[in-house]
């Protein structure tokens, strides 16, 4: 599932996805008729527009198959939020059989494929973002996993490390100066720390702190988890650039 920041503004990341999974063995398909995960409108309290948009989600992606996403959100939408927001609805089982194959694709790599070793040289400092959505999931230790697998790369540490990046989705425009000053407290203490990357296994916070930083011109490229994890396949051979 490609979800629809990969459609309006990462597509890289959903190229490098494939790519690793193709590595890893999998057979990657990609369903045309996927939309949105359902999760703006969840957050946005409109449930019953989110719960139109899921029940697409299971149409398009029925079967058995895994469902990976290169989205802690869109992932944790599809295993957590879908199935709060269809407790009393006769869908239920249906949304349980789809959230018990949802995965993020680090978690997946590490927890569903058992990858714990990415080959390849990515010599740089990363400081690593670790999402709300992914909070209280096995996304963040997954991640961190294997970008330390892989040689040169040096994750640091830095102040309010924990601390959200302000995005929230509906949140961003409901409370937009809130939004802003998380933002700013977050970078700020990520530009302390003088990485070579800023990461995420979220787009939605790397296109949040990223706007922030272009507009302040703080050049810290930002870079998603898989994009990482291909770059040092590419570097080790093991794929095709």
């Amino acid at each position: 599932m490609a979800t629809c920041l990969c459609d309006a503004f990462f597509d890289d990341v959903a190229m490098a996805t494939v790519q690793v999974l193709e590595w890893a063995g999998c057979t990657v398909e990609f369903p045309e008729g996927q939309t949105c995960c359902g999760q703006p409108a969840f957050n946005a309290g409109d449930w019953k527009a989110s719960r139109q948009v899921v029940r697409h989600v299971m149409d398009t992606f029925k079967g058995e198959n895994p469902v990976v996403v290169p989205s802690g959100s869109c992932a944790a939408m599809g295993f957590h939020g879908a199935i709060l927001e269809f407790e009393k609805e006769d869908d239920l089982p249906r949304v349980k059989q789809l959230a018990n194959r949802t995965w993020e694709v680090t978690d997946y790599l590490v927890h569903g494929l058992d990858i714990t070793k990415i080959p390849g040289k990515f010599p740089h400092k990363i400081a690593f973002h670790r999402s709300c959505h992914s909070r209280g999931t096995c996304s963040g230790p997954a991640a961190n996993t294997l970008l330390s697998s892989i040689e040169g790369v040096e994750l640091l540490a830095f102040g309010e490390q924990e601390q959200c990046c302000g995005f929230g989705g509906a949140f961003s425009v409901s409370f937009p100066n809130i939004s802003k000053a998380m933002g700013e407290l977050k970078i700020e203490h990520i530009v302390k720390a003088q990485p070579d990357y800023l990461c995420s296994a979220d787009m939605g916070c790397l296109l949040h702190l990223g706007g922030i930083m272009d507009k302040e011109g703080k050049e810290i490229p930002r870079r998603h988890v898989i994009q990482i994890l291909r770059d040092a396949l590419i570097d080790a051979g093991e794929i095709q650039a």
